[in-house]
C-alpha cells in the first residue's frame, strides 16, 4: 500500500510560489496606491501584521479576502495572478519601494510634464546632466540638452521645462 504524498507546509517547504506571487502583487499595488499596510488592513478588517504575512506569502489569502483586497486596491482579482502562467515569480523581479513610488508620482504628474520627466531620467541615465548653482537665488540648476530643471537646496524639483511644479 502506497502512502499519500506529504502535504506542503510553510515550515518545511517555505511559502508556496503562488502565494508569494499573489502577496508580491498585493504589495506592489498597495505601494503604487500610496497606501500603508495599516490602511489596507483597516479597509479589509485585518491587522497590518496579517497584511505583512499575506504580502510575504507566509499566509494564504482566502478567495473572499482576496476579493476584499482587490476592491480596496481598486483592481480586478485577476491582477494578482498576472504573470504567473509564464512561470514568472514576482519575488525574483519584484520592483522595489523606490521604483514603485517613482511610478506612482510619475502617474500623478501632469500629462504635459511626463515627457519632460522621462527625458530628464533618460539623460540622467546617460550622465549628460550638468549641475550648476544660480548665483542670484543660490538654487541648484540642472540643465539637460532639452529641458531645464531647477532643484532647491533640499533636493526637491521646483521647475521642469520652465514650469513651476511646487
Amino acid at each position: 500500500m502506497s502512502r499519500k504524498p506529504r502535504a506542503r507546509t510553510v515550515s518545511k517547504d517555505g511559502p508556496d510560489p503562488v502565494d508569494v506571487h499573489v502577496g508580491a502583487r498585493v504589495r506592489e499595488r498597495r505601494v503604487m496606491q500610496g497606501m500603508s499596510q495599516q490602511v489596507l488592513g483597516e479597509r479589509v478588517g485585518l491587522t497590518f501584521q496579517q497584511i505583512q504575512k499575506y504580502e510575504r506569502g507566509f499566509n494564504r489569502i482566502s478567495a473572499s479576502m482576496l476579493w476584499r483586497i482587490a476592491e480596496a486596491l481598486d483592481v480586478p482579482v485577476s491582477f494578482f495572478f498576472d504573470g504567473i502562467a509564464e512561470g514568472k515569480s514576482r519575488a525574483s523581479d519584484d520592483l522595489g519601494r523606490s521604483e514603485l513610488t517613482l511610478i506612482r508620482h510619475f502617474r500623478a504628474a501632469p500629462v504635459d510634464v511626463q515627457p519632460i520627466v522621462l527625458g530628464l531620467l533618460r539623460d540622467l541615465g546617460k550622465g549628460v546632466v550638468v549641475v550648476e548653482v544660480d548665483p542670484r537665488s543660490e538654487e541648484v540648476v540642472e540643465v539637460d540638452m532639452e529641458n531645464e530643471v531647477k532643484v532647491d537646496r533640499g533636493g526637491y524639483v521646483t521647475h521642469i521645462g520652465g514650469k513651476r511644479i511646487v
